[in-house]
């Protein structure tokens, strides 16, 4: 079964060229070695552009566990939780509906 999630967080506006930077690295791994994650979306709030959010959708535990144990993982977060205001905060979802 699919597993919804997202990541939202704040940087210090100062990083924001080494955040998008990593963020855009980032996604390409997922990419390129991550089968399993069906889809994985950045997205930057329009007028705070220092808040983020992450929308992802993992095929199952197993993508999800290749996912965050993964080499991308460990450099994206070495690079972005430092720059983080508050952390990043996680949420699961459930699938009521989707075209």
């Amino acid at each position: 079964m699919a597993i919804y999630m997202t990541a939202h967080y704040q940087i210090h506006p100062e990083a924001a060229e080494t955040c998008l930077k990593a963020i855009r690295e980032f996604t390409e791994y997922v990419k390129n070695h991550e089968p399993g994650t069906q889809m994985y979306t950045a997205l930057q709030e329009t007028g705070q552009t220092s808040r983020f959010l992450h929308i992802f959708i993992f095929e199952n535990e197993v993508a999800r566990q290749i996912h965050s144990n993964s080499e991308g993982v460990k450099r994206f977060t070495e690079i972005l939780y430092p720059e983080t205001m508050n952390g990043v905060e996680f949420k699961e979802y459930v699938l009521v509906s989707s075209l």
